[in-house]
């Protein structure tokens, strides 16, 4: 989620904003993981539509898990997908503002961010959401504060805290 991830807050080669021309470095990836996971359903939904048609009781119940998984693993990756273009429309928006967080903490020569300098960072960032715990843009600050600081999880749920708040 850093900027050197080429999360929202990577800079272009000129040193500002990255622009929305051209293809996410992400999307190709995630796409054809897809599509793959597209092709596995498929294969499975046979599988598991046949042991619904077999009769057998045991059968049936297997068919009917072997249908519902693949049915939560979608609804898990379209939530992701949500997720996503939401928070690249946040981050177009706080870029337009002229408000994109800059990761300019400094770091280890091995690129690691100094924890000093990020838990420092955090402060304010975590004050600002308690101050307003309804502004998207706040949450999306502190959402980058805990990545800089190593907490994925906690950055995640911040994340999908300002999108709520933004597609209000």
């Amino acid at each position: 989620m850093s900027g050197s991830e080429g999360g929202p807050g990577a800079a272009g080669a000129d040193g500002g904003p990255r622009s929305r021309r051209g293809i996410p470095r992400g999307l190709p990836g995630a796409l054809a993981v897809t599509a793959l996971l597209a092709l596995y359903v498929w294969q499975i939904a046979g599988r598991g539509l046949a042991m619904l048609r077999s009769g057998e009781p045991l059968l049936i119940g297997i068919g009917v898990g072997v249908l519902v998984i693949p049915l939560l693993v979608i609804g898990l990756i379209a939530r992701e997908y949500r997720l996503a273009a939401t928070v690249q429309r946040m981050a177009d928006t706080l870029a337009a503002d002229g408000e994109l967080p800059v990761d300019d903490l400094p770091r280890s020569p091995g690129g690691r961010i100094d924890r000093a300098a990020a838990d420092a960072a955090f402060e304010p960032r975590r004050a600002a959401v308690e101050e307003d715990p309804d502004d998207w843009r706040a949450w999306y600050n502190l959402a980058f504060a805990y990545d800089a600081a190593g907490d994925r999880g906690r950055a995640r749920a911040a994340l999908r805290t300002a999108a709520g708040l933004y597609r209000r």
